[in-house]
């Protein structure tokens, strides 16, 4: 048995990255006892299953993951909702409105309407029928501040980090506070403009080097680096 690639080493549709007795897992396919990458992505290692990460995904909804998703249609008893899925999602007005739903009398566009944006929890999927949500939840509902940045949704993980490093890091060092959509869109409301636009630079440097190691020193230093700048540039103001 012998792997051809590192753990996390960025592969091409093709190459070919174990032989022997392993078992072709995701973005991967087998033959004569050789595995090969379908996709461009991260190479990972399990036991003795191979997978690829692909680097470039749509999200594929899961039942309790946590989405960001736009309102893109009142309907009469609930609201579609876009959440950048080859699906689009139902969020009923029962998961929504506290009181008995009236269709006669309630008009849903005054509670939710098209262009709104919500955090919400899937609470129900399968092949044959869209998403479906819910935002009676703490922490789900209607979005009214923050800044929205979107990044590839298998990239997720690694703003993450192992146990949660990294989006600490990031919450700690820009004083923001960030949402992770399952699905690639992540909320960060900060106290101040310029909180968000570090926090949204250090999740886009992720976004776009997460296939080199040592991500979360090189992120904490160039977060340092920002703020250093935007201090400077304000010193630089109150002179003139």
């Amino acid at each position: 048995m012998s792997t051809f690639f590192e753990k996390r080493q960025l592969v091409t549709p093709g190459d070919m990255l174990a032989e022997g007795t392993y078992v072709a897992g995701e973005n991967t396919y087998k033959k004569d006892d050789k595995i090969y990458a379908s996709r461009l992505g991260l190479v990972e290692y399990k036991d003795k299953m191979v997978n690829v990460v692909a680097l470039k995904a749509f999200y594929i909804p899961k039942l309790g993951d946590t989405v960001i998703g736009v309102i893109v249609e009142v309907g009469f008893n609930g609201w579609t909702v876009d959440i950048h899925s080859p699906y689009l999602a139902v969020l009923r007005a029962s998961e929504v409105l506290s009181r008995p739903f009236r269709p006669q009398e309630n008009d849903l566009s005054k509670v939710l309407n098209a262009g709104d944006l919500v955090i919400a929890k899937i609470i129900a999927y399968d092949r044959s029928h869209d998403p479906r949500l819910t935002v009676g939840e703490p922490g789900l509902g209607k979005i009214t501040r923050g800044q929205i940045v979107k990044i590839t949704p298998t990239k997720i993980p690694r703003v993450i980090g192992r146990n949660g490093s990294m989006v600490s890091m990031i919450k700690q060092e820009t004083g923001s506070h960030i949402i992770l959509g399952q699905n690639g869109l992540v909320l960060i409301t900060g106290k101040t403009l310029e909180n968000e636009q570090l926090a949204i630079m250090a999740i886009q440097k992720i976004e776009n080097e997460s296939h080199i190691s040592g991500l979360t020193d090189r992120i904490a230093q160039a977060i340092k680096k920002e703020k250093a700048k935007q201090k400077e540039e304000v010193k630089n103001e109150s002179k003139t």
